[in-house]
This record gives structure tokens, sequence and C-alpha cells, in this order.
């Protein structure tokens, strides 16, 4: 049963040097066409939405706030004209911190936008010059207090470390600003390497510095303790909330659960298939226009494939796995498909079972991929 839907807007007004998503310079794009294919892309799922239970709305990119208001008001009504919207309890969009106005706010809440999700990275001004972003602290407050005088029920922020050359007094002074904003949801991830970014390319020249495994084993560390004593609650490897606030919208992918994805190089999981959307432009509206679904990629997901991904990505949940959702779910014990990996980890001290979930221990966290590889054969 698909449980959300993510629509993704592809444009920048600046490219970010670590960003491997699908995106595109704003200036001399069709904007305007894209976002009516994505109202055709829409009614094109209309028979699989007519059923759905729809609980999230996530808009994403790119940077949805890189819309003017006219634009980002048609967005809006198309979700509303095509979407199931009765039982959506958490929409979301992503922000920029300089792009994000307080009229585009109003606009937000009055078409039920209830949750924002800001790129902050690092509030240390050297390193954001480094990442690419444009924004300044100024603008992070700005929003989060104008956020605040608009009621929005939900806001965090993402934070980046292990940047190049950071230091644990820079992560540290990030973590304590963060913490100064008093909002309820705040995600914290490491930097990848992704290829075909800017910070690729350095890397492959050996001009990206980056701080060794240990010292991001110690911010990863750091984080987790501090995030404790300021009464955030770990429920995921990398996501921290204040009761109640957890991101639905994302627990849905780490459930294992389904979704549609919308939009150029969206990826979806829907009827047990995964599949992946063109990512070119014209590609993707040209398809749109021929009335087909503009899927570039799908993949029917086996009985196996669905076991392992339940193991990895309910794994990266603090409450684990639950013993009794697997069994019931695919018909066949836990134990019986992974009773040697699970004896192997616990071994390790990198899982416990414990009220019937099995979850990472803390030592676990620190090396989630490695945990993971033992479920994908």
């Amino acid at each position: 049963m698909v449980r959300g839907v993510y629509l993704h807007i592809p444009f920048c007004h600046q490219i970010c040097n670590y960003c491997d998503f699908n995106k595109f310079f704003f200036h001399n794009q069709p904007v305007d066409e894209y976002i009516e294919s994505l109202g055709k892309e829409m009614q094109l799922w209309e028979e699989q939405l007519k059923g759905a239970q729809i609980e999230t709305i996530f808009i994403g990119g790119g940077t949805p706030t890189s819309l003017s208001e006219s634009q980002l008001e048609r967005l809006l009504n198309l979700i509303h004209q095509f979407l199931p919207m009765e039982r959506v309890v958490e929409f979301s969009s992503e922000a920029n911190p300089d792009e994000l106005t307080f009229e585009k706010m109003q606009l937000m809440r009055q078409y039920g936008v209830n949750r924002l999700s800001m790129g902050v990275q690092t509030f240390d001004q050297d390193l954001l010059k480094v990442l690419g972003r444009t924004h300044s602290n100024e603008h992070v407050y700005g929003v989060i207090e104008n956020a605040k005088k608009i009621d929005f029920p939900s806001i965090s922020i993402d934070l980046m470390y292990g940047l190049p050359n950071q230091t644990m007094e820079q992560w540290q002074n990030s973590l304590q600003q963060a913490y100064s904003l008093n909002i309820p949801h705040i995600s914290a991830y490491s930097l990848l390497v992704e290829p075909k970014t800017i910070f690729y390319n350095l890397m492959s020249k050996g001009k990206l510095s980056l701080p060794g495994e240990d010292l991001e084993a110690d911010m990863y560390g750091y984080l987790l303790d501090e995030m404790k004593k300021q009464g955030y609650n770990q429920y995921e490897i990398s996501n921290f909330a204040k009761e109640g606030k957890e991101s639905r919208h994302n627990l849905i992918y780490w459930d294992n659960d389904e979704y549609i994805g919308l939009g150029a190089g969206a990826h979806g999981y829907a009827n047990a298939i995964r599949y992946s959307n063109h990512g070119p432009l014209k590609k993707y509206m040209h398809m749109i226009d021929q009335n087909e679904k503009p899927i570039m990629m799908h993949k029917v997901v086996t009985s196996n494939e669905m076991m392992e991904e339940e193991m990895f990505l309910g794994l990266r949940k603090n409450v684990g796995v639950s013993i009794d959702r697997f069994n019931h779910r695919y018909s066949e014990t836990i134990q019986n498909v992974y009773g040697k990996e699970l004896e192997e980890l616990q071994q390790k001290g990198f899982i416990i079972i414990e009220n019937n979930h099995v979850k990472l221990t803390r030592r676990g966290r620190f090396v989630g991929n490695e945990v993971f590889q033992y479920f994908l054969q």
C-alpha cells in the first residue's frame, strides 16, 4: 500500500559542490512547463492514487524554494487538485534559507505545508563557501523566526560533518548554534563524496583534504552524546527529534513501505516495483506529453530482496527491525533466513535483540554500512 508521495523540483540558483541529485541551473530552464508536466504525471498515477491512503507528501530537490511565488502556488494547486489529501498528516518542503521569503512561507502554510526542512549544513561561514552555499547565518535565523511567527508545526535543519578541513571545534560550534534555534528536528550527515560532483573532481586530483576516519568517528560520537543532552531522541542513524516530531515521510523509506516518486530523476516504490524517472528535462517532459509515465528503469523486487531491504533499512532506525512484522510480512521467520548473520553480529557487539526487535548497538551505529552488508547477497 502506497503511503507517501515525493515530488522532485530539479532547479537551483546555485549548484553545491557536494550535490549529486538531479538538478539544473534555474536560468533559461522551462520551469513553468515542468510544473505543468508534474501535474500531468500526477494524473497518470490517478488509478494507483485512488485506493492509496497517502499520509505524507514531500517536495524535494534541487531546491523547491527556487520557484517564484506564482510558480510555487501553481505547484501547490496541482498537488491539491490531483493528490488525495484527506489523510495527509505531514506535508513537507525542502528550503534554502536565502530563498525562503516570508511570503513563500505564508503561501505554503495556506496550502497545508506543515513541515520545513532547511539545508543549513554548517554555521561556519568559511565552510559554507567551501560547500558552495550562498546563505548566511542571518538568513537561517530570520527564516526560523518567521516560521515560528507563521506557526509552522515542525521545522528541521540539515547539518554535515566530515567536511573539508573541518575541525572538531567548528563542528561543536555548529551544533551549539543549532540547539540555540530551539527547533524540534535536526538531521546530521557525514559528507559522502559522490561521482559527478565538484568535490569528487577535486578529490580525484588530490585537492580535497578531508578529516580522517578517526576524527569523523569522534564527530559522530560527540553528536550522539550532545543530542541526548539537549533532549533530542535519536530515531535513525542520522536523525534526531523532540517527542512526536520525527519525519514521518522518511520513516516510510526506512519502514520499507511504498511511495510514489514524481518528477525528473525521482525514484519510487509501488506495487513491489522500484523505479526511477528519466532525469533530463526534455526526455521527462516529452514522455509526459505522450501520455506515458516517464519511467527510465523499473525492477520487480523479489521476496529475497524485500527481506534484505527490510533488514538494512530497518536497522537504520533506533527501534530496529520488528521480528513479528518480519515473520508476518514474509511468511518466513527471521531466524530461518538470517539466524547465522544475527548470531555473528551479536557476538561482535554490533546488534542486540531486545523487545522482539533487532537493533544496532551504539558500537554498531559507527559501522552501520559494515553491518548492512551482512544482509546483502
